[in-house]
């Protein structure tokens, strides 16, 4: 029995991709829906933790770069195969957040969380005045795909990010990074290009956010600057990975999907108060679960042990 249990705890990421693989084939639109919005969330939150975990730096632009997605497939979607729409959400995403990143990733702590959350409220603004006094229209009709499209496109990208955080943890970046988060000016006197390793691993994260965004925009039909750059693509990715701790890769990964089976519940329960409740969810995560959901398995687990 022992060995059954540790080839599937070393395996399970195997099995669970299977699973997922087949779904569509046994199950409703409802479930494709659901477990698409799951799987969007845990690619907002392991891309947040890609770079975020090992820096320390709290970033709050998913937003930015998940609706910057949602645009490129409101203009293009037309014009414009989905894949070469993907390609060029990736790419949009990658440049901008170099550029941005280059300027601030010289900052630090709550300086570089509020210029992350400026920057989103920026595009927003930016994009609003564009269709307010350019284009002379607000909101944009984006042409839908079937539900089956958007949850395999998802299933990919999310499988996609999860093993860049699985490999790059695993090499000589990923250990650059660490050595970022515990000291930067320690880090530099060793030879590393920190300004530069931050940025690149800054931009290559919102890729997977921006063509995230690509695939539920085409869910939605309809489009506006508010709908794109929600501030809670920004919110709750943090939610999530302090919730499910990020000392191992599954925490992050069962915050986004506890806490989305439970948006789903509490925004038909209770729709008035669901953010409320997040928010005091959080409070209690940060004080009396430090380390998340993994700590609590992790101090079970020595518990047991004695």
């Amino acid at each position: 029995m022992k060995k059954v249990l540790s080839l599937l705890g070393r395996y399970y990421f195997v099995i669970v991709f299977l699973a997922l693989l087949i779904l569509p084939r046994y199950s409703k639109d409802y479930v494709l829906v659901l477990v698409s919005d799951i799987l969007l969330y845990i690619t907002l939150t392991m891309s947040w933790v890609l770079f975020s975990g090992p820096t320390r730096y709290i970033s709050l632009a998913p937003a930015a770069f998940f609706g910057i997605g949602v645009y490129v497939v409101a203009l293009l979607g037309m014009s414009m195969a989905l894949p070469w729409i993907i390609a060029i959400a990736a790419c949009a995403s990658f440049v901008i957040a170099f550029l941005i990143g280059a300027i601030t990733l010289r900052l630090r702590g709550i300086y570089f969380t509020m210029a992350t959350f400026g920057l989103m409220e920026l595009i927003r603004h930016l994009i609003l005045w564009w269709e307010v006094n350019i284009s002379g229209t607000v909101g944009r009709v984006v042409i839908p795909l079937k539900y089956t499209t958007v949850y395999y496109g998802m299933l990919v990208i999310a499988t996609c990010v999860l093993l860049t955080v699985f490999f790059l943890g695993r090499s000589r970046l990923g250990l650059a990074l660490r050595s970022i988060g515990d000291s930067e000016e320690a880090a530099a006197h060793t030879g590393i290009n920190v300004t530069m390793i931050k940025t690149v691993i800054f931009a290559l994260s919102t890729v997977f956010m921006g063509v995230s965004g690509v695939l539920m925009a085409t869910r939605w039909t309809y489009i506006d600057p508010r709908i794109a750059f929600n501030a809670l693509y920004s919110f709750m990715p943090v939610l999530m990975a302090i919730f499910g701790g990020m000392e191992k890769m599954y925490g992050p990964v069962l915050g986004a999907v506890i806490f989305t089976l439970l948006e789903e519940i509490l925004v038909t329960k209770l729709p008035y108060h669901y953010m409320l409740i997040f928010g005091l969810v959080l409070v209690i995560s940060i004080l009396y679960m430090p380390h998340g959901i993994v700590g609590l398995i992790r101090g079970w687990v020595k518990g047991g042990e004695r």
